[in-house]
């Protein structure tokens, strides 16, 4: 066994004792060393590269010793691949296909072949990379992209780089299409080369393979870092890297604001087709090559890894705007950039005419993917948080190849044809069409005051679940800690981020439509339900808890809503202002002067706002909840003894008597709420403003009309 364990570019993962007690399993340390492998993204990105093993297994037909190659199947990622996310197929017969292959213009074909070679049911449709690991005769092999190996791939002399820095121990193969064909070739590639240990495949990544699980793992591990040696090296002769600098990059918390200011501008121009989520990173390494003298010259050549170019589109939009410039004149940074986003997609519009084929599926959104400022960082779109950060990781991990291959040789990309014939490939088209079909929300980012419990985190958890990114917040520390955690174990760091949030102070309000801004480019959706109750006779009450009320409820609506609409019109994309008001809105009970008449205000400054902001298709809707006890701080306070005691009832015997007075006779939970914001949201209601929607059982007194 190798004992080589100590690398200084790639990190070595190798538990002894894990591996030892999945021995004999091979599938078990194919997925064991995948996650390993996964878990470096200096290794490969997101969803990219494939592993695969072959072992010996019983055929269920016959009874018989048959050798099965398990691979990763389509879509998934390494570092969470699991035993469903492999497809298993008979290696006889998937190279047994060879003798029914038509040649390169009919290899598409090939893939519904492979469902003829699959040995477990259950699999996962086989990818396209399938026949690479297939046609190889090794137990165990990596298929990978990590930067340092795809420097060398991409660079100009990257056939005789390889060749001498591995003294012909790593074969090449001239940059081709993932398929069937490829395959064959690798095969041609190591007969011709038996000795080799591994193969790069120009402008696209590397195979590496080992008889054993550990094997192809150290093996893989000890190229990757021989690559990163070599090109750490020639950078450091090459200073400065990418010609130095051309613009000085802001501070950092000048980034931030700039970043936070002209994102949802940016984001209205690219969801001129479809509503789209940003990603904002100013990482050192993107900086350097924003910054530098060579990005004019390099940015608009494109990645060179079909698993980049695939996420980034054919080149980033460039923006002609110094870092410090004034974005305060919205209307003045929307005239400088509509030449820019025109351009961009008539470049696209025009890329696409030029290499169409007969039968390519229609032209896709001409809106760029990544926009690259100088001086302060890259943004990134796409039709939901994950894909945006992913795109920009893909995009950061080309910015480290053109790094390598510029210090080593010089950076080669993708031909344009070759280019469109992966992103507009047939295969890649029907790959989309089975995607799941989008939520009501996706696309939209929300903003519900007090989010962190009751009524205001039953409808987080509602737009949450249908696709929509929040951000939760709260005035209450320890309340909004529990709440992110939850979120977290239930949707992830792409669906949500956490502020600290006072409505009455103008600075939280800021801050968190900043951080809306740089975390998913914008806001759509304002529901303002941050609220407090007070309950007590008019001679008990105090200017203290008047002020209170009025703050929180109707101030903070006012401001909340003012932040929300300034960020709306930006984006020019309309909205939705929900506000959580009451039934005590229409009709108050006793000992209620305070709170049901700052309720009465926020009704009717709702109606002022619906007439006032249609003209900027963004609506204005009210939904009035009544006595929604469940997880509510409201009813943790005084507030229930107070309620208790105007209608002369025990605290506990409040939720009946509620229900009691309704025509319904029902108890109204959070959920109930969140539903009827989703009405009001989910598309349904697209034509809909300046209405009341009651949701307390149906009491009569507070209709409407």
């Amino acid at each position: 066994m190798n004992t080589v364990t100590e690398f200084k570019h790639v990190s070595y993962l190798w538990d002894e004792a894990k591996a030892a007690a999945l021995a004999g399993d091979e599938v078990a340390l194919l997925i064991y060393r995948s996650n390993l492998l996964g878990a470096d993204l200096r290794l490969t990105n997101y969803g990219g590269g494939n592993t695969s093993c072959k072992a010996i297994a019983s055929d269920p037909l016959t009874g018989k010793e048959t050798e099965v190659m398990w691979v990763k199947g389509s879509g998934g990622d390494l570092g969470t691949l699991q035993a469903n996310g492999l497809a298993a197929l008979y290696v006889d017969r998937l190279r047994s296909l060879q003798n029914v292959y038509r040649g390169i213009e009919h290899e598409d074909e090939m893939v519904e072949l492979f469902n003829h070679c699959i040995y477990d049911l259950a699999s996962r449709a086989p990818s396209i990379d399938t026949p690479l690991h297939g046609f190889l005769p090794f137990k165990h092999i990596d298929h990978l992209h990590p930067d340092a190996a795809i420097a060398i791939a991409a660079a100009k002399d990257g056939k005789k780089i390889t060749q001498e820095l591995f003294n012909g121990t790593i074969g090449w193969v001239d940059w081709q299409r993932p398929g069937f064909d490829l395959g064959l070739k690798l095969k041609k590639c190591l007969d011709e080369n038996p000795d080799i240990r591994g193969i790069m495949l120009g402008s696209h990544g590397l195979f590496t393979w080992g008889d054993t699980a550990y094997e192809s793992y150290i093996n893989t591990l000890e190229v990757i870092e021989r690559c990163a040696e070599y090109i750490e090296d020639a950078v450091v002769k090459t200073q400065p890297v990418f010609g130095g600098e051309k613009t000085t990059a802001l501070p950092k918390e000048q980034r931030s604001k700039q970043a936070a200011a002209l994102a949802p501008v940016l984001r209205g121009f690219c969801s001129s087709q479809t509503k789209m989520i940003g990603h904002f990173t100013d990482d050192e390494r993107v900086l350097q090559f924003i910054n530098s003298q060579e990005l004019a010259r390099l940015a608009p050549m494109g990645t060179s890894c079909p698993d980049h170019f695939l996420r980034t589109k054919i080149s980033p939009l460039v923006l002609d705007l110094l870092p410090g410039a004034d974005l305060s004149d919205v209307t003045a940074i929307k005239e400088k950039l509509i030449p820019a986003f025109a351009a961009y997609r008539k470049m696209y519009a025009d890329y696409y005419t030029a290499c169409k084929h007969p039968n390519s599926p229609a032209i896709r959104d001409a809106n760029p993917v990544v926009i690259l400022y100088p001086g302060v960082g890259m943004f990134t779109f796409a039709a939901n948080k994950q894909t945006a950060r992913v795109a920009a990781e893909f995009y950061t991990n080309a910015i480290n190849v053109m790094r390598g291959a510029e210090a080593i040789s010089a950076y080669t990309s993708l031909p344009r044809q070759e280019a469109f014939n992966i992103e507009y490939w047939l295969l890649e088209e029907a790959k989309l069409q089975r995607m799941p079909k989008p939520k009501p929300l996706s696309g939209r980012i929300a903003l519900v005051t007090g989010s962190a419990g009751g009524i205001g985190k039953a409808i987080a958890k509602k737009f949450a679940s249908e696709g929509a990114c929040i951000i939760l917040n709260d005035n209450d520390a320890s309340r909004l800690s529990s709440a992110t955690e939850e979120f977290q174990k239930q949707y992830g760091k792409d669906v949500f981020v956490s502020a600290l949030l006072d409505v009455t102070s103008r600075e939280n309000i800021t801050d968190a439509f900043s951080l809306s801004a740089i975390s998913f480019g914008g806001i759509d959706i304002v529901v303002n339900c941050a609220g407090l109750s007070i309950s007590k006779p008019i001679e008990e009450h105090t200017d203290k808890d008047w002020d209170l009320l009025y703050d929180v409820l109707v101030k903070g609506q006012f401001i909340v809503t003012q932040a929300g609409v300034a960020i709306m019109r930006k984006q020019d994309m309309g909205g939705d202002i929900l506000n959580i008001v009451s039934k005590n809105a229409l009709v108050s009970g006793p000992n209620n002067a305070g709170y049901g008449s700052a309720k009465a205000a926020q009704l009717h400054l709702s109606r002022l706002n619906a007439a006032e902001f249609g003209k900027d298709k963004i609506r204005v809707n009210v939904v009035n909840p009544d006595a929604v006890i469940s997880d509510s701080k409201i009813w943790q306070s005084g507030w229930a003894e107070g309620r208790a005691k105007a209608y002369n009832v025990k605290v506990e015997e409040l939720p009946e008597f509620y229900a009691k007075r309704t025509l319904l006779n029902e108890i109204i939970d959070p959920g109930d709420i969140a539903n009827a914001c989703f009405a009001f949201v989910g598309g349904l209601l697209n034509k809909s403003t300046g209405n009341v929607l009651n949701v307390d059982g149906g009491v009569a007194t507070a209709f409407v009309r």
